[in-house]
């Protein structure tokens, strides 16, 4: 069994800081789950765009409010809590958080811990357990 308290891996290297994002990662790749768990807050203004190449993603909007563009489709649905979207196609998007939201994340595969979106707004594959952790502030 594993228990992790969220006030503690915020206080952890678990605790992911990018442009636009925090992310608390309570379950990785080492736990050995087959998915890793993040609570992630996105902040009010910005506009995220990702494009999950190698990873799919579900998402819990716990707190706030915002929009997702989907841009294979051109649609833009509202976000606000009890909303939940799965990227279950690699689906290309944009997250523009009108307030601060707090959403809860499950991505498969398992990040590592050690990712941040690359310049087309993706996680890498697999990030190699023995390089630095690619985390800005």
């Amino acid at each position: 069994m594993i228990v992790r308290k969220l006030k503690d891996i915020r206080k952890s290297d678990k605790h992911v800081k990018s442009e636009g994002w925090t992310s608390d990662r309570l379950l990785l790749k080492d736990d050995g789950m087959g998915f890793s768990f993040h609570v992630t807050t996105l902040f009010a203004g910005a506009e995220l765009h990702m494009h999950y190449q190698n990873h799919l993603e579900a998402v819990l909007i716990l707190k706030g409010t915002g929009t997702i563009e989907d841009l294979g489709t051109g649609e833009t649905h509202e976000l606000k809590p009890g909303v939940m979207y799965a990227l279950n196609n690699n689906d290309k998007h944009i997250v523009r958080p009108e307030t601060e939201i707090l959403c809860a994340c499950v991505f498969n595969p398992p990040v590592t811990g050690r990712e941040v979106h690359d310049e087309n707004g993706a996680y890498p594959a697999d990030v190699d357990a023995e390089r630095e952790p690619a985390l800005s502030d």
